[in-house]
């Protein structure tokens, strides 16, 4: 069975830009559109939220994509919201590792392409602390954006083109640098300039959002700060095991984190030939910057690119962008994806978000 491409996947082979546009435009009104406030909406009522990552999922009556069985019932678009009621393990044929399906109320989802979710709203507050700006991470399934000035990014650009309203998801962290009341309710903005705490697109441009201050969790210090501060960094080692797709945190000999990940594909997915240029490469590495947000863009529309704003929680190892990070674009992992990044299940906050030498060790079987 042919096996969907996920948004980030898309965006590499095909360029900049956001990929499930390029395969169903949203018919949405023009730039008015993008530029007035936003409520959060009516979430579904679930301790867990699935969010379907990609365009024209099937919704199946078994879990199972054998073609034989004939178990798709219907298609759901992007971003369509469920009740996640339990994982189950099914069939999965067509070459794939993962194994496991969402059971909702409505039938069963692919949990690759599922974004498990929470809706955690938050009491926003009314005036900056301290007078300066802050970090703060989305505790909802997403918050809708109204964009502040001109239009700069291909990030953006896109989604005006296609009628996509631009959106931040749950784990995504953003840095908030004014705050304002409008009908009666309190929107912060996201700063994405290239120049600012935000460490935007990394161009010359840069763009605000405002978007409904419900959706945001402030970061205290105690949200960054070091988690053993007693244990000499260099008895921090994180071990990632790229035939498993695995990462284990130690200090010294003991384990103290482990989550699956979504390392880099040693093929090209266009001509499918192998080749190291979106493989995690292997090897004893040291942490060298860790940030808790970064907007991460590569290639151009004539090679294969991305563009994707506040990725959270980045732990760089190596050059050339090689990153630990989080992910809100997929739930595939275990899987290789089409990326030199290794994108992990959870924040890595939990790996132990200091600024530190730890050392890193990429190793295959």
């Amino acid at each position: 069975m042919k096996k969907n491409i996920s948004r980030r996947d898309f965006l590499k082979i095909s360029g900049i830009g956001l990929s499930a546009l390029a395969f169903k435009p949203y018919l949405l009104p023009q730039y008015e559109y993008f530029a007035s406030p936003k409520r959060l909406p009516q979430f579904p009522a679930s301790e867990i939220i699935g969010r379907v990552t990609d365009p024209d999922v099937d919704l199946r009556s078994r879990p199972t994509n054998d073609p034989g069985l004939n178990t798709s019932i219907g298609k759901l678009a992007a971003d369509t919201l469920v009740e996640w009621n339990r994982e189950v393990i099914g069939n999965v044929v067509g070459g794939l590792a993962n194994q496991k399906y969402v059971e909702t109320p409505q039938g069963y989802i692919y949990g690759s392409i599922l974004q498990p979710t929470r809706n955690l709203p938050n009491t926003p507050v009314t005036e900056l602390p301290n007078g300066q700006g802050f970090f703060a991470e989305v505790t909802v399934p997403y918050v809708d954006l109204a964009h502040e000035g001109v239009v700069a990014s291909p990030w953006l650009q896109d989604h005006i083109v296609f009628n996509f309203p631009p959106r931040l998801y749950y784990g995504q962290v953003v840095w908030i640098d004014q705050i304002r009341n409008v009908n009666g309710f309190v929107e912060y903005r996201w700063n994405e300039d290239a120049a600012g705490r935000g460490y935007g697109y990394g161009g010359s441009y840069g763009e605000y959002f405002w978007g409904d201050g419900a959706a945001f969790k402030i970061l205290t210090e105690d949200d960054v700060s070091m988690i053993s501060p007693d244990i000499d960094p260099a008895e921090k080692t994180i071990s990632i095991d790229l035939d498993y797709q695995t990462l284990s945190c130690y200090e010294g000999t003991r384990e103290v984190f482990f989550c699956q990940i979504s390392s880099g594909k040693s093929y090209d997915p266009v001509t499918g030939e192998i080749v190291d240029t979106f493989a995690t490469p292997a090897g004893t590495l040291l942490t060298y910057w860790k940030i808790v947000s970064k907007n991460m863009t590569a290639g151009n529309e004539g090679a294969s690119g991305y563009s994707t704003p506040a990725v959270p929680w980045c732990t760089f190892i190596a050059s050339g962008g090689v990153a630990i990070h989080g992910a809100f674009w997929h739930n595939a992992f275990g899987e290789k994806t089409f990326t030199w990044l290794c994108e992990c299940f959870t924040r890595t906050r939990q790996m132990d978000f200091s600024l530190d030498n730890s050392l890193c060790i990429f190793s295959r079987r």
